[in-house]
């Protein structure tokens, strides 16, 4: 003969209760899936009870994926501000590696030194172009007295940057080329054709200066 529990059956109520209690879970659980953490159980059940035991280890697992979610916005908080502070500086520094100065009316200046890549190149040039049409510069200077070395492809650059120069209805000269670089550019063959050079940047200040007076007194 089969034993009879003594515990009470579950009424419909209670059951309808469970029920209910289970899907507030999986609600609660398809948010967190979602990435919503503003939510909590309250099932108003102990701990010895099955379902408030799942109710609490629910809401301890929600507790720690918010505290790491709020950690992360943290760090790519942090993490965008050091970008931007880094962006910052390199803006600084390209303004600092291309100088263009007024060195007398209608007269501008680049003295470059260092190594030059393709990004610094680009970078030269259409800060060049920009002072020339906004100064309305008669000459650009570029002074390579602190370039030790170049090959084709910086030489190639200066040429260009020239061409553009002159597109734009001012003259470009080339100063401060040592004899090695000069060496250089005849070995490969580089065309210079066009691009006026001179030995040193005060030369081409004295040669422009003196165009100019001589222009005013022929008027």
């Amino acid at each position: 003969m089969e034993e009879k529990s003594d515990a009470p059956e579950p009424t419909e109520e209670k059951v309808s209760e469970v029920y209910d209690k289970i899907a507030d879970i999986l609600m609660l659980l398809a948010d967190v899936a979602s990435g919503d953490f503003s939510n909590r159980l309250e099932l108003q059940l102990p701990d010895t009870h099955p379902l408030g035991a799942l109710a609490n280890g629910i809401n301890e697992m929600i507790d720690s994926l918010a505290s790491e979610q709020q950690r992360s916005a943290e760090y790519r908080r942090e993490l965008e501000e050091k970008l931007a502070t880094i962006e910052r500086q390199q803006l600084a520094i390209r303004e600092l590696s291309t100088p263009i100065m007024e060195v007398w009316d209608g007269i501008l200046c680049l003295p470059i030194v260092g190594i030059m890549d393709t990004g610094r190149s680009a970078d030269m040039t259409d800060a060049l172009l920009r002072a020339v049409v906004a100064t309305r510069a008669r000459c650009a200077i570029i002074d390579i007295t602190g370039i030790e070395v170049m090959d084709t492809g910086t030489a190639d650059h200066f040429i260009r940057m020239a061409k553009a120069v002159r597109l734009l209805g001012a003259e470009c000269v080339l100063t401060g080329m040592n004899p090695q670089i000069a060496q250089t550019v005849v070995h490969m063959g580089v065309d210079m054709e066009g691009v006026t050079t001179h030995r040193s940047l005060r030369d081409a200040l004295h040669s422009m200066t003196g165009r100019g007076r001589a222009t005013l007194g022929k008027r």
